[in-house]
């Protein structure tokens, strides 16, 4: 009677703090055949056709060919054709609607070059049409979001070891003024953009390198960030940051994908300090990128992470973001610069695409939980 309780009490651990869920890749699964120096992906429905193409940006140091993928409708890229004549030095690329026509642009981040506009004509044809922030800089990501609020789309752009800017939109894609944020010394890798003390306006978590300390800066509501509030150790190698909800507390959280130290955790309250962590993963690796969806449909974030030198992980939430299953993606160490979410097959469910350094760009289908059977 006593091993059956116990048995029982196991199946019941079981069942509620591991879960399945299965990623298909394959030879099919890739953007191209080439192996570029690719930085960052970009997604969106480019074409108005109804499905998720993609936007691969190549070169990092080096001038590269950027990309565009377009979706055939079954979970495949069949037809690719170059966004630009030029090669550029491309360390990151972003997909919004920039000039208020009702299709999809790219807005491109280059290391010590011009950042450009690719404006679409509505059939995935773009147009060079202008430049963004300071010409000549370290440019390492962009985070497209609409700042101020006013109903148009504006560009962050991380530059390390140079001030961070804010290019603000004038509603029609032109990107002429510009605020700053954090110092002129900073290391800044990433930034997200969200309301992170509940008081309507939008304020920005930063993900610094070197050795420096993250914050998040919040918003005066008037688009000056002079309060800043810190976490983490002080001396993180943050590579990424994504701001969700993980516990359901209702104070937003921030996860940090990490250079050779664990990846952390750091759960809002309603003092804003952000002392409770946890680390959701424990590997020392080389993170430099990281998304957050909900990958089996139970309407909590999980985790994707992006490594180099090592295996892409995901991560499932159990018991409100206090503990974490691991899944690893495919049998390969890459570099992996940048990994999205996206839902490439149209079946309302997140996949996952890579962007890696002198290997091929891969993504994954999410097949959900594997079907039972009475077998």
């Amino acid at each position: 009677m006593r091993y059956a309780f116990v048995i029982l009490l196991f199946l019941i651990f079981f069942s509620t703090y591991s879960q399945e869920i299965i990623f298909r890749s394959g030879g099919r699964f890739v953007l191209g055949t080439d192996k570029q120096r690719s930085a960052s992906i970009g997604t969106g429905d480019l074409d108005n056709d109804g499905d998720i193409d993609v936007i691969v940006a190549n070169g990092r140091h080096w001038p590269g060919q950027n990309l565009i993928f377009f979706n055939n409708g079954h979970s495949t890229f069949t037809v690719s054709k170059p966004l630009d004549l030029i090669e550029d030095t491309s360390y990151a690329t972003e997909i919004a609607d920039l000039d208020n026509d009702g299709d999809l642009d790219v807005a491109v981040g280059n290391d010590m070059a011009p950042n450009i506009i690719y404006l679409n004509d509505g059939k995935g044809n773009f147009t060079r049409s202008g430049s963004f922030g300071a010409d000549y800089s370290p440019t390492r990501n962009l985070k497209i979001a609409d700042v101020d609020m006013d109903g148009d789309m504006d560009i962050l752009v991380t530059n390390r070891g140079a001030e961070n800017e804010i290019c603000m939109n004038d509603g029609k894609g032109n990107f002429t003024e510009t605020f700053h944020f954090g110092t002129k010394d900073d290391s800044t890798i990433d930034v997200d953009v969200a309301d992170m003390d509940g008081d309507n306006d939008m304020d920005l978590v930063l993900a610094n390198r070197d050795g420096q300390q993250n914050y998040v800066y919040l918003n005066n509501g008037k688009m000056e960030f002079t309060q800043k509030i810190p976490f983490g150790t002080g001396s993180d190698e943050t590579r990424a940051v994504a701001v969700a909800d993980f516990d359901g507390d209702g104070y937003l959280d921030i996860a940090t994908a990490n250079i050779d130290e664990p990846n952390v955790i750091y759960f809002g309250s309603k003092e804003f300090n952000y002392e409770r962590s946890i680390v959701f993963d424990t590997d020392k690796s080389a993170s430099y990128s990281i998304a957050v969806g909900d990958l089996n449909g139970n309407n909590i974030p999980d985790l994707v992470i992006a490594n180099v030198n090592s295996f892409n992980t995901v991560f499932l939430s159990i018991n409100k973001g206090n503990k974490w299953q691991k899944i690893v993606l495919g049998k390969e160490k890459l570099n992996t610069y940048d990994i999205v979410l996206a839902d490439i097959n149209n079946d309302g469910k997140p996949d996952i695409l890579e962007s890696n350094s002198d290997e091929i760009n891969k993504y994954y289908i999410n097949l959900g939980p594997p079907v039972k059977t009475d077998n």
